[in-house]
């Protein structure tokens, strides 16, 4: 069955474009030119991904993405035309799985949808993370580097897998203590910078200059995808 996709996207020549050219590869495309229309097909339709345009008429792209994400986690590649880099940050801290600026090629947004579907579906069955040389199981709650046992605490582990899970999104302080609701309270009584500390002095070949779990100065942390 071929995947369905839906795009919320207000510019109509635009939107027919990609909606040929994604049937022409064997999706079935919906289309929306506003974000309540979209939010709502969304909801009644069910997709497997969302194109998302992050300048709509009624709202927010931005503010689309909080709401999907609040209720599914729906892949969703989000097109935008700003050049301020921070919309692009922003818009991956609320769990878009990947941006594309306009223009773009059609084959590249093609190529892009087609990664973060693969990548959906490999983490739906799969518990093992892999990152290169670093492998986190999830059923373990175990980290392995080199197929050795890293050593962290429970607490440590759980802050790892929020950012693995999200490998390549820039995560904020406040957005990782988010994901950490449930956790002991004592688990925090230091600053999230503290624990990374840790966890990169066990997976990281050298902590000083970290290649696994990357600093973005004024933004958070992000988890790198490539590895070795």
């Amino acid at each position: 069955m071929a995947d369905r996709i839906l795009i919320i996207e207000d510019d109509p020549r635009l939107a027919e474009m990609v909606c040929d050219y994604l049937g022409e590869a064997g999706f079935q495309v919906l289309r929306a030119a506003t974000g309540a229309t979209g939010l709502a097909m969304h909801e009644a339709r069910g997709v497997d991904a969302l194109i998302l345009d992050l300048m709509l008429p009624d709202m927010d792209g931005l503010e689309v993405c909080r709401r999907v994400r609040a209720r599914a986690d729906t892949p969703i590649l989000m097109l935008t035309a700003r050049g301020d880099a921070m919309d692009r940050v922003v818009g991956l801290e609320l769990g878009a799985d990947d941006y594309l600026p306009k223009p773009f090629e059609p084959r590249e947004l093609l190529a892009r949808l087609r990664s973060i579907l693969r990548r959906r579906k490999a983490s739906a069955t799969s518990r093992i993370l892999r990152f290169g040389r670093l492998e986190v199981d999830l059923d373990a709650r175990e980290a392995r580097l080199d197929g050795e046992a890293c050593a962290l605490t429970g607490h440590q582990f759980t802050l790892l897998v929020a950012l693995a899970e999200r490998a390549g999104r820039v995560l904020s302080r406040e957005v990782l203590m988010d994901l950490m609701k449930g956790e002991a309270p004592e688990a925090f009584d230091r600053s999230i910078d503290v624990h990374i500390s840790r966890i990169r002095s066990v997976i990281e070949d050298d902590a000083k200059k970290p290649r696994r779990i990357i600093t973005v100065r004024g933004a958070g942390y992000v988890f790198a995808k490539a590895q070795d």
